[in-house]
C-alpha cells in the first residue's frame, strides 16, 4: 500500500506544489482547504478543514482514516502572513496569526497523534519559516508565531519518539506564491512615525516573494525527508543567502547581525 499523506493548506502555493509532487511519486495524497469547492481542478482530494475549528479537523481526519485506514504523514502547511509595526498592529490580528500559525497546527497534531500511536508509526512535518530564526522588522509577529511552532516541535519529537512517531520542521525562505495576497498588512498611516521605513520594508518583502524559488523545490525536499529513516530536527529550503543568514546569526555577535538586517531593510540612517 502506498503511504497516505495529509497536507493542510493545500489548495495553492507550497501546499499544492508538495501535494502534486508527492502524488506523482505514488503517494496517496489528501489536502485541506476551508472551501474545497473553490478548487475543483486540484489533482488530489481536498478535505474541508479550518484550523480554527476542532470539529472540522476531526471530521477531515476521520474521513481520511475511513477511506485509507491510516495517515502516515501529516504536513502542517496552513498558515497566514502578517506585517506591520508592532506598536500599531491591532491586538485581534496578533491573536489571529497565532491562532492560525501556532494553535492551528497544534490542533491538527492532537487530532492525528492517537491514530499514529495505534499504527506505531508516523511522520509529522511542520512548515515553519526561515523568519522563525530571527526577529524581522515589521514581521515580528509572523516570526514569533513560526518560532513558537519550531520550538514546540523540538519537545514533541522527544515526547512521541517511543511511539514510533517522528517530527521535523521545514523552514522555507521566499517562494513565488500568492502568500502576499492573503497576508494581513497593518495600514500605512500618514501620521505614523513608522510610515516610510514600513513602506520600504513592504516593497522589499513583496519583491523577494516575486523573485522567490519555484515551490516545486519544496516538494522535492519534502520527498527526501519522507524517505529519510531518521529525519533531523529541522531543515531549511530556499535561497542560499536566506539560509546562510541563519548561520550568520548563530556565529556573529547580536549587534553585528542586527546591523546587517537593518542595512538590508534600509532602516539605518
Amino acid at each position: 500500500m502506498s503511504k497516505v499523506v495529509f497536507i493542510t493548506g493545500a489548495s495553492s502555493g507550497i501546499g499544492k506544489a508538495i501535494g502534486e509532487f508527492l502524488l506523482s511519486k505514488g503517494y496517496s495524497v489528501y489536502g485541506s482547504s476551508r472551501n474545497p469547492k473553490k478548487y475543483p481542478d486540484t489533482r488530489f482530494k481536498l478535505m474541508a478543514l479550518n484550523v480554527l475549528d476542532t470539529v472540522s479537523i476531526n471530521k477531515a481526519i476521520s474521513g481520511i482514516i475511513s477511506l485509507e485506514g491510516k495517515i502516515d504523514i501529516l504536513i502542517n502547511n496552513a498558515g497566514v502572513g502578517i506585517t506591520g509595526p508592532i506598536e500599531e498592529t491591532p491586538e485581534e490580528e496578533i491573536k489571529n496569526v497565532f491562532e492560525i500559525n501556532y494553535y492551528g497546527p497544534i490542533r491538527v497534531i492532537k487530532a492525528v497523534l492517537p491514530e499514529m500511536r495505534k499504527q506505531n508509526s508516523g511522520l509529522i512535518i511542520n512548515i515553519t519559516s526561515i523568519a522563525a530564526y530571527m526577529g524581522l522588522p515589521y514581521r515580528g509577529f509572523y516570526s514569533a508565531s513560526k518560532s513558537a511552532l519550531d520550538i514546540t516541535t523540538e519537545a514533541l519529537r522527544m515526547e512521541t519518539k517511543s511511539f514510533g512517531i517522528h517530527f521535523t520542521n521545514v523552514a522555507p525562505g521566499d517562494f513565488a506564491t500568492n502568500i502576499a495576497a492573503g497576508r494581513y498588512h497593518a495600514p500605512l498611516l500618514d501620521n505614523s512615525p513608522y510610515k516610510k521605513p514600513y513602506e520600504n520594508t513592504l516593497n522589499l518583502m513583496n519583491a523577494h516573494v516575486d523573485a522567490g524559488k519555484n515551490p516545486l523545490l519544496m516538494g522535492k525536499e519534502i520527498l527526501k525527508i519522507i524517505e529519510t529513516e531518521k529525519p533531523k530536527v529541522r531543515y531549511t529550503v530556499g535561497d542560499l543567502m536566506q539560509m546562510f543568514s541563519i548561520t550568520l546569526k548563530n556565529s556573529l555577535p547580536g549587534t553585528w547581525y542586527e546591523n546587517l538586517l537593518m542595512k538590508h531593510y534600509k532602516l539605518k540612517k
